[in-house]
């Protein structure tokens, strides 16, 4: 196909999904300098886009089901793109990617119903296969065009922006950011667990900072955590800040601590001193991503026994990544499921196995770590 004067990068999906779609977007951006590229995503999960040098146009669509509302947007859309990137298999993403532009390349399932049509109406198909890292998959969407193994892969952050009057002069060292909540229970590390490095930290003299959106589920997680501490030792800033100034506040502490979730890609891709707590799912495909690593998967889909902790990053952005222990009656972890009843309102006996007290010794060492530097 000739060079594309414009594309579109569709990503109907969760915001820590969306903020591991900007290699691809950077990277569509610097293989085409010329070019015109928007990215089309769900309401309310673009924020971390925004600001970003790279993208002309961010286009939200609703979650709504059927098409009826998605009339007038279908009709501006129709083929206004040469190429379109579509990031997820599903059936409205690729529907968007065939309305918009002339030619595609997206992401088809492996098998099912939906496949055969969803081969027929792209030109470039790239497969779904387990154990695949979810940036180097997008990545694989420019295959055609680009030698990925020449690529220096990072995230781009959202641009850092003030902290509220009431945060700006709190910040001080040593210290750390820990983010509680997830927004399914299948993920959540117990907040007994987080109530025990929390104390600890404290009583250490670490200044921490607890972070969420601000929802009922992230309050309800923290609020009685705030009984622990209150500031300047222990910062409440649940629902208070948003993505520009969740980069200002990663990039001006000592270390952060948080499961898998959207926040904890963003300290990575801040450069962030970090700790992850994995459960079931495979950090293989949803580990937080190193600033400047190669196109290659940063982490196993299980640490070495028996400690189950990977390391990865820079000397200056190390991240840490910690796994419990798998069922007492069977060697699962990571199982890739809803945890262990397999939905969202699950428990995960392997993160709830995964002790306190071997989070607590590695933010320390990340802490012993910027000390020293300091």
């Amino acid at each position: 196909m000739p060079e594309p004067r414009s594309v579109l990068v569709i990503v109907t999906q969760q915001i820590g999904d969306v903020l591991l779609t900007t290699p691809l977007i950077q990277a569509a951006r610097e293989r085409w300098p010329g070019a015109r590229v928007d990215v089309l995503g769900f309401a309310g999960t673009l924020m971390p886009l925004r600001g970003n040098p790279a993208i002309d146009e961010l286009i939200e669509v609703t979650r709504e089901r059927g098409w009826s509302p998605r009339w007038a947007l279908l009709k501006r859309l129709w083929r206004r793109y040469d190429l379109a990137l579509v990031t997820q298999s599903g059936d409205r993403a690729q529907i968007y990617g065939w309305v918009a532009a002339r030619e595609r390349s997206s992401l088809v399932p492996p098998a099912g119903s939906g496949r055969a049509w969803k081969l027929a109406i792209t030109r470039h198909p790239l497969v779904g296969a387990r154990d695949r890292h979810a940036v180097l998959e997008k990545l694989m969407l420019l295959s055609p065009w680009v030698a990925l193994d020449t690529l220096s892969v990072s995230l781009t952050p959202p641009p850092r922006a003030p902290l509220p009057a009431e945060f700006a002069g709190l910040r001080r060292s040593p210290s750390v950011v820990v983010h509680v909540p997830s927004m399914w229970r299948y993920k959540q590390w117990p907040v007994e667990h987080y109530r025990v490095v929390i104390e600890a930290l404290l009583c250490e003299g670490v200044q921490v900072w607890l972070t969420g959106a601000g929802n009922d589920n992230d309050r309800g997680l923290t609020r009685g955590l705030l009984e622990l501490g209150a500031a300047p030792d222990l910062i409440d800033v649940v629902g208070r800040l948003d993505f520009g100034q969740l980069s200002e506040l990663l990039a001006g502490v000592d270390a952060y601590l948080g499961p898998d979730t959207s926040i904890t890609h963003l300290a990575a891709a801040v450069g962030t001193p970090s700790v992850t707590l994995f459960g079931p799912t495979p950090p293989t495909e949803w580990g937080p991503w190193p600033r400047e690593h190669g196109a290659a998967s940063p982490w196993l889909r299980r640490g070495p026994e028996p400690a189950r902790i990977q390391r990865s990053g820079t000397a200056r952005a190390p991240i840490v990544l910690m796994q419990g222990p798998s069922r007492a009656d069977r060697d699962c972890m990571p199982c890739g499921k809803a945890g262990c009843d397999d939905h969202r309102d699950s428990r995960s006996e392997c993160l709830e196995r995964l002790a306190p007290e071997a989070v607590l010794a590695e933010l320390r060492a990340l802490l012993a770590r910027a000390r020293s530097e300091a």
